[in-house]
């Protein structure tokens, strides 16, 4: 008789640390909750309209496996307007959430025993999604260094070896806000391309940057023979977390494949979702600039009381909506987040939900009103006081 157990693969997968916190805090109305990655605000209501409306048309039918011709037009017209050079709806495919296309970049490139490299801390789906397919990750630590999150570019490119199949690298980075250079695009494209590795962005948080408009991204650099791969997600420049829509570029050799492959994964996103989507890349543009400049002000507002706290260490994120900080004598991050939750009420990620990298290091989603983020970093003073 055999015990009815899935693949070892997903056996040996990580448990979310970040859903363990949150259930700790379920019933408790008094809890101040930072723990999820998604703002306070609802999805504008323009979009909203355009998807209830095309709902209510009845708009409820299966789409093309890539997404609507249309939407993957305005999708290139932002694109080619946000990067400055043109990407041609031949290499666009719309998927079911971002992190449906980083499954489906791992799935296009990654076989059972291949090398992935991972920089991190890191969000643990990045991770999780090439061990899942049998692929051996190898991470490569961020490094907090007068007062912002650093990446040893050496260090890097000594991991990036011939047996290397994919390098994924995050940036703005989840949790860090580690945002990689421009200067060091270059080095790490041409390493891919010396050595045949697949290069995966996971391009997120690209628009919620603090000092430039985008982040630096390899698009504008690479050829039609490069094997580099953009995923990215409607769900943070535009408020639409719950929406699970996002989309990939890719290389135009792989477009059919992929349409295969999201066929035999979730065969297309929804209709009357693509038509917010559509809604929010032709005339959103006002929305995520005042995304960026809420985010702004949280970053200074939330990193500026957490540095003056005693004991605390606070480095400058890049870009995204968090905070990564650690405090003196709280080396045990979940320990600390049940305790924070039990004595102040307050909701925070354990650092080592994102790999043994981000242990003794706290994530603090500051995508928040500002009478939310006070009132947090009150409970955590108190707490600190004790």
């Amino acid at each position: 008789m055999f015990a009815p157990t899935p693949r070892q693969e997903v056996q040996d997968l990580r448990l979310s640390r970040i859903r363990e916190i949150a259930n700790a805090g379920l019933g408790r109305r008094d809890i101040l909750p930072f723990w999820f990655g998604e703002g306070d605000q609802a999805t504008p209501a323009f979009i909203r309209e355009a998807a209830s409306k095309a709902l209510l048309d009845g708009r409820t039918f299966y789409t093309h496996n890539l997404g609507r011709a249309d939407l993957r037009q305005s999708l290139s017209d932002y694109l080619t307007r946000l990067h400055g050079v043109p990407v041609g709806t031949e290499r666009l495919a719309i998927t079911s959430a971002g992190v449906n296309a980083i499954m489906l970049a791992a799935q296009l490139v990654l076989s059972p025993g291949d090398r992935t490299v991972v920089v991190g801390p890191i969000w643990p789906n990045v991770v999780e999604i090439p061990r899942i397919l049998s692929s051996h990750v190898e991470v490569v630590p961020l490094e907090a260094a007068q007062g912002r999150w650093r990446l040893d570019i050496d260090r890097l490119m000594r991991a990036l070896t011939p047996d290397t199949r994919a390098l994924i690298l995050n940036s703005p980075n989840n949790p860090s806000g580690w945002m990689l250079p421009e200067e060091d695009r270059a080095a790490i494209l041409e390493r891919c391309r010396r050595y045949g590795i697949w290069l995966i962005g996971d391009d997120v948080y690209e628009r919620l940057t603090f000092e430039r408009q985008t982040a630096p991204s390899f698009l504008p650099m690479a050829t039609d023979d490069d094997r580099v791969i953009s995923t990215n997600s409607f769900s943070k420049a535009w408020r639409m977390t719950g929406w699970r829509l996002g989309w990939m570029v890719v290389p135009r050799a792989l477009l059919e494949g992929l349409g295969v492959l999201i066929e035999y994964n979730t065969s297309c996103a929804p209709d009357f979702v693509q038509e917010g989507a559509k809604a929010a890349l032709d005339h959103g543009d006002a929305i995520t600039a005042d995304v960026r400049r809420d985010l702004t002000a949280a970053r200074d507002q939330v990193i500026g009381a957490l540095s003056g706290m005693p004991g605390v260490e606070a480095p400058t994120p890049d870009g995204g909506f968090y905070a990564f900080f650690r405090m003196a004598g709280h080396g045990d991050s979940m320990a600390t987040c049940k305790s924070l939750i039990q004595e102040v009420g307050l909701g925070l990620a354990p650092g080592s939900a994102f790999g043994p990298e981000g242990e003794g290091w706290f994530r603090w989603c500051f995508a928040a009103r500002p009478e939310k983020n006070a009132a947090g970093l009150e409970r955590l003073a108190t707490y600190l006081a004790r």
